[in-house]
Order: structure tokens, then sequence, then C-alpha cells
């Protein structure tokens, strides 16, 4: 499997768009499975639930005034928090059928997640946190009470695309992004869910990698121009 870590944090759109023309790629059988490791921008990626939101205005401006780029994100939920001390995972597998594997995805990553984080001291759970911002059955937690990992999972014919972004620090950065931006968009939650592992980003992403090396062997991997080129034409459909 390719380990790529290319990101573009100055571009959250554009580097929203990379996972996407990979998983794009994978899927056309251009390339082979590829798990994507990169510390992104500033950003708050919005879903298609938020965007016919009323307050989806008020919360684009509420995210620009707060320093965040505001984008559209690839999987569903809620608006979620990208900057400089979260992780973004994002796993393209070839799938003829990916739909039927939808919750095993879903649970694999997870664990995965969680063994990661219990390798560094978190007494990480796998489970939503009542109040959590981006509610997921396959959020990762500490203790049950904060929340440091969110989940989602985009399908197209022929491959899946797995993502997750984890707070290695900087948890009040999310919290006090997400608090305007949830006003404006009417959600209901609490910040004191809002965790991160404490640990050094390097070392999390270590983590992340000897996880997927019990399985996988992982290939480093450069960013090609043909799959750049496609993030590039894809980027404007991502940009709020």
């Amino acid at each position: 499997m390719r380990l790529l870590e290319a990101a573009f944090p100055d571009d959250p759109a554009l580097d929203t768009a990379l996972s996407r023309a990979v998983m794009f790629r994978v899927a056309r059988g251009e390339l082979p499975e590829t798990l994507r490791l990169a510390r992104p921008g500033r950003a708050i990626a919005f879903s298609k639930r938020d965007l016919v939101s009323p307050g989806f205005g008020p919360a684009v401006r509420a995210a620009r005034d707060a320093g965040f780029e505001p984008i559209v994100r690839l999987a569903g939920g809620r608006a979620a928090v990208f900057h400089e001390g979260t992780l973004e995972l994002a796993h393209a597998q070839p799938d003829h059928d990916p739909r039927a594997g939808i919750q095993e995805r879903f649970e694999a990553t997870a664990r995965r997640i969680e063994r990661a984080l219990a390798g560094l001291g978190v007494d990480a759970r796998i489970g939503e946190v009542p109040g959590e911002y981006c509610p997921g059955r396959w959020s990762v937690n500490a203790g049950g009470r904060r929340k440091l990992a969110g989940l989602g999972q985009r399908v197209v014919a022929g491959a899946s695309h797995t993502g997750a972004v984890i707070v290695a620090g900087g948890e009040d950065v999310v919290r006090d992004a997400l608090v305007p931006v949830y006003a404006a968009l009417g959600l209901d939650w609490d910040p004191l869910t809002v965790g991160a592992v404490g640990s050094d980003w390097d070392v999390l992403r270590d983590a992340l990698v000897a996880e997927y090396a019990r399985d996988h062997e992982l290939e480093p991997a450069a960013l090609d121009e043909d799959t750049l080129a496609l993030a590039r034409r894809l980027a404007g459909e991502h940009r709020a």
C-alpha cells in the first residue's frame, strides 16, 4: 500500500480535493490502495447538510472571522475543524462493491486509531461522547469524556475513502473555532467534549504508521502530476 504524505496547508480546498482525486484514481485502477497521512492548514470543513442550513452563510463568516478557511468536506457528518495540530488520515481502497463493506471499514479504522492512541498512553475508546461535535458512532474518545478523532466515509463505483481527523494538540483551537460556527448553524453541543491526544504530531503519525504496517507493507510515495492535476480540477467544488 502506498503511503502518501503530500499536503497543501495553504490551500485547504485543494488539500481536500487531493484525497478525492486519489479515491477516483484508485477506483479507476490507475493507482493502488493508498493511505494518506497529512498535516492540514486551518480550515472548517462543512458537510452538505451544513450547506443547506439557513445559518450556513453566518457560519462561513464566523469561520473566516476566526481565521479558518471554509471548505466543503469529502464525507458526511457536520462541520469539523482542521488545523496544524490535527492529523488528517485518508485511506483509499479499491473495491468492486464498496457499499457492502462500509461498517467493516469504519470499525477497522477506528480500531487502528484506538490502538495507536492506547500505545501513547491514552484511555482510548470507540464511541460517541454525548454532546460531541460532528457526532458519530465510530468516533474515538478519551475515557468516554472527550472526543479525539472523528471518522467519515465516501464510496464511489470501484473504491472507498475512509477518512479521519485526529486532534494531536490544540483542543482549545478546535473549541474556540466551533463555538460561533455551531451557534450559527443552530447545532447543540458541549464544548467541554473537545479533547486532544496530547502528543507531538510526528509521534502520533508514527504510531498510526505502525498500526497500518501490521496489515500492510507500506511504500512511501510521492505525489504524481496526474493526481495533482485532477485535484486542481476538483478543488473548486470544495471551496465554500
